[in-house]
């Protein structure tokens, strides 16, 4: 098979060999208490913990200047080997800068090492190639949930620690240009079976002619990750893509997305994640908290947890805050306060469908325990405001309910919805606790939707002026 690692990689990858952060009871979630365990009187006091745990990497003073590796920044020739001769040659001496200087610099696949600060400088574009075969040889990747072998991400890690993305720069995936929008939906069903029969990672090939689009950066296993400053901008699908990670910071970065599934950032299976000062443009959901699918998911079983997201601007084709759809692994303790949704001055392409959007369904098992929103506005969001519901793509057809528990939403102000409220559970599998308080939705159409829940509190909740209980 065409791969640049071996089976032992790929155990390592899904935590059955020891020495990897997935591995066993040494996964970084077992510092802390799961949520239906510990339930403190305000879980917001979890908050100054979960920062607390986060701190970005820091580098040696030491640049990796690419042009001096033969990098020509004239948007025409490609400069793969010498980006990637230099963040290996940084990473061997100890770490440091690689600078991309002022320039546009067109580019196949990186593969980013620990130490390294990829820093793209002022006036400076990273560029990608629009040819798939500069993307080869397949790599270890989470596709939508499922583990398999494909195109590399843009930017790529596996099982590095120590590393940033920085600088005021440009990171360009040219995707309208390239062949990735052609593509769709490629061979999905193929590889969600391959998922739900549990056939071996290490034979599940996607790549050439399964027409699977790669992520723009996709990080798997790492550790003290740093996104800062940088625009990222026409990403083939997944823009922001750290898999099994800890002690992530997003700060001060900016997303605009055209392609379909078009996300923004997508947590998945990463703990102690923190997103701030950042913007979002996306042709699909903003901030995505995500854990595998279905039976894949569910065998490796790590959730996304202690995630903090604020004073980010959101303007997207769907959710501003997402949980799932593919949350098999579990979602537990992610926090979002001082957001903004379809700010005034931040038009994006779409409006925002729902501030809140929970989506799951009993194909997909799992448990989302503690999702809470403080100090949330808006205006004209486009669906409902809060929605969420296991009925996902139909509900599904297996028996593996899913549970959400445990959300709040207090100090929430939005002009312009549908309806301000659509929870929706399974008979079998209820909604349960969940408050919101202190809010205000104006220029409501519709009345709130609220099925097969339990323990529903509204406080102090005005709609078109109407306090509602």
């Amino acid at each position: 098979m065409s791969s640049s690692h071996t089976r032992r990689d790929v155990l390592r990858g899904v935590g059955l060999v020891a020495g990897g952060m997935l591995a066993g009871t040494g996964f970084a979630l077992s510092a802390l208490p799961a949520a239906a365990e510990v339930k403190p009187p305000d879980q917001w006091r979890l908050v100054p913990q979960i920062l607390a745990r986060i701190r970005p990497p820091t580098f040696p003073h030491r640049i990796f200047d690419i042009t001096a590796y033969g990098a020509v920044g004239d948007g025409r020739t490609k400069n793969t080997n010498s980006i990637n001769n230099a963040i290996e040659d940084c990473s061997r001496t100890g770490g440091g800068r690689v600078l991309v200087p002022e320039g546009t610099f067109l580019t196949g696949g990186i593969r980013m090492r620990t130490g390294v600060d990829l820093h793209v400088a002022a006036g400076a574009t990273l560029k990608f190639s629009n040819d798939p075969k500069d993307f080869l040889p397949l790599v270890l990747v989470r596709w939508e949930g499922t583990l398999c072998y494909n195109y590399q991400a843009f930017i790529y890690a596996y099982q590095q620690r120590d590393m940033a993305i920085t600088g005021s720069g440009t990171i360009d995936g040219d995707a309208p240009n390239g062949p990735w929008p052609s593509w769709g939906a490629g061979s999905t069903p193929e590889l969600r079976k391959m998922g739900e029969d549990g056939v071996p990672v290490e034979q599940r090939i996607m790549g050439e002619g399964k027409r699977m689009r790669p992520n723009m950066i996709q990080f798997i296993d790492c550790q003290n990750l740093l996104f800062q400053d940088v625009f990222l901008r026409n990403p083939a699908m997944w823009t922001l893509h750290p898999v099994f990670c800890t002690n992530v910071t997003v700060r001060n970065v900016h997303i605009y997305s055209t392609n379909s599934q078009g996300d923004g950032v997508d947590l998945d299976s990463t703990s102690y994640a923190h997103v701030i000062n950042s913007r979002f443009n996306t042709n699909d959901d903003c901030v995505v908290l995500k854990s595998g699918r279905d039976a894949d998911g569910r065998r490796i079983g790590i959730p996304t947890s202690n995630v903090v997201v604020e004073r980010c601007k959101f303007s997207g084709r769907w959710g501003g805050i997402t949980v799932g759809s593919e949350m098999s692994g579990g979602v537990r303790n992610a926090f979002c306060r001082d957001c903004e949704i379809n700010a005034p001055g931040f038009p994006g392409r779409y409006p925002i469908k729902h501030a809140l959007y929970i989506k799951t369904n009993k194909d997909r098992g799992g448990v989302i325990d503690g999702i809470h929103l403080r100090n949330i506005k808006g205006r004209n969001v486009e669906r409902e405001i809060l929605f969420v519901s296991m009925y996902y793509s139909g509900g599904g057809s297996g028996t593996h309910f899913p549970q959400i528990n445990n959300v709040t939403v207090d100090g929430m102000t939005i002009a312009g919805g549908r309806k301000a409220i659509h929870f929706d559970g399974f008979p079998e599998s209820h909604i349960r606790d969940v408050t919101i308080a202190n809010s205000e939705f104006t220029a409501i159409v519709e009345p709130n939707t609220i099925r097969n829940t339990d323990n529903i509190v509204l406080r102090n909740v005005r709609i078109n002026g109407t306090p509602v209980d």
